[in-house]
Order: C-alpha cells, then sequence, then structure tokens
C-alpha cells in the first residue's frame, strides 16, 4: 500500500523541512504548555508550603522556557533523523518497484 502510495504521489524531498518544522513548533508549544502548567502548580504548592506568595514569572524564566528549548532542540533532531529515514526508504522501494515492472 506504501508503494502505491509513493508511486502515485512521487517523493517530494522539499516537504520535509515543512513537516520536520510544523511537528518541532507544535511539540514545542505543548511542551512550553505543559512545563508551564507543573512549574505554576510548583511554584504555588511550594510557596504555600512555606507560607509565601508565590513569584509566577519564575515558572516562565526557569521553568518552562528552558525546557521548551530542550523539547523543541530533542524534536527537531528526531523528526528529522525520522523524516530523512522514511524519505529514504520510501526512495528505495519506490527504486524496487520500478525495477520489478
Amino acid at each position: 500500500m506504501a508503494s502505491e502510495m509513493t508511486s502515485v504521489r512521487g517523493l517530494r524531498w522539499y516537504l520535509i523541512p515543512l513537516r520536520v518544522l510544523l511537528v518541532t513548533a507544535l511539540l514545542t508549544l505543548l511542551g512550553f504548555a505543559l512545563s508551564l502548567l507543573l512549574g505554576i502548580l510548583g511554584i504555588v504548592v511550594g510557596a504555600k508550603l512555606r507560607g509565601q506568595t508565590p513569584n509566577l514569572t519564575l515558572a516562565y524564566r526557569e521553568i518552562a522556557l528552558p525546557s521548551a528549548a530542550v523539547v523543541g532542540s530533542l524534536v527537531l533532531v528526531s523528526s528529522l533523523f525520522l523524516e530523512i529515514r522514511h524519505y529514504r526508504e520510501a526512495k528505495a522501494l519506490a527504486g524496487i518497484e520500478k525495477a520489478s515492472k
């Protein structure tokens, strides 16, 4: 089935950077949102236990932004690796299909 789709659509290497950037942006935003939520909860609970007022700007600066940068870097590298591998496999399968006809 995958080889049928490859022969119909053709291989489009120029879409790899677009897909990589789209996946990276979405997962980085998701990582930022999740780490921000957990950072806010942690700071609020920690401040409540100490009897202080929570400084929520720390959740942005010290927790969410660095963790989103790490998540974004990891997603960029891994999605680039996976997309290139998928392209090479599809190219090899298309070559095998062409040779078998």
